[in-house]
């Protein structure tokens, strides 16, 4: 759709709004205007056009707001139609992808977020709680290629931005996540080798520096 005007308001450290890239790449959506935000200083345009959540991602497309990221890949998915659908095309397998997709919003980032955050029986909690997570999502996933079968998609946009975490979370905790879950990793790595995954994400040592940095900035040793 030529001449649309797109910004993205994102942090580069948020798995959230790296969804949103990845989703655009896929539909061939390489024209927009990437506005960085700071997670401790968030600006004016940000507080305006998410007054509700005041969080990144935020996509602005020709004037109109919209947020959340899910609701962002799916907004994204019925504008740009014509290219790599990002759900399938069957009612009861789009109900499939948006249940998963929400049980990864809801389940993953706080879960994760909790191993940095935390220390002793906290800790190890959270790691259980992750690495079963990770099991039901290998259940769903089991010899598939992706979530929705031979084509990348929803499922896998929502989940695989949190790879680039996944260094930051095995430091904090002290344990691998490959040798309890080997095949997810082995799931992200393939979405590594598309371009709109890995050009998407950041390193994860950058990211384990971040989270770092936030830590020490919230006073948590």
């Amino acid at each position: 759709m030529g001449g649309d005007e797109i910004v993205l308001l994102n942090g580069w450290f948020s798995p959230f709004g790296a969804r949103v890239r990845i989703a655009l790449a896929e539909k061939g959506v390489t024209e927009y205007e990437l506005k960085e935000e700071d997670v401790f200083n968030k600006s004016p345009l940000l507080l305006e056009r998410n007054p509700v959540h005041k969080k990144v991602p935020v996509l602005i497309h020709n004037g109109q707001t919209v947020c959340e990221s899910l609701t962002i890949v799916q907004y994204i998915d019925e504008i740009w139609k014509g290219k790599s659908p990002l759900l399938p095309s069957d009612p009861y397998q789009r109900s499939v992808a948006r249940f998963w997709a929400d049980f990864v919003d809801k389940k993953v980032y706080d879960t994760m977020k909790r191993i940095t955050r935390t220390k002793g029986e906290d800790q190890e909690r959270a790691k259980k709680e992750l690495l079963e997570i990770f099991k039901l999502l290998e259940g769903e996933l089991g010899d598939k290629p992706y979530f929705g079968g031979d084509e990348f998609g929803l499922v896998d946009i929502a989940l695989v931005p949190f790879y680039s975490r996944f260094y930051a979370v095995e430091t904090f905790g002290k344990f691998s996540i490959e040798a309890e879950s080997p095949k997810l990793v082995a799931w992200a790595q393939r979405c590594m080798e598309k371009e709109s995954v890995s050009n998407s994400l950041p390193d994860s040592k950058k990211v384990y520096e971040f989270v770092l940095d936030v830590n020490k900035k919230l006073g948590i040793e």
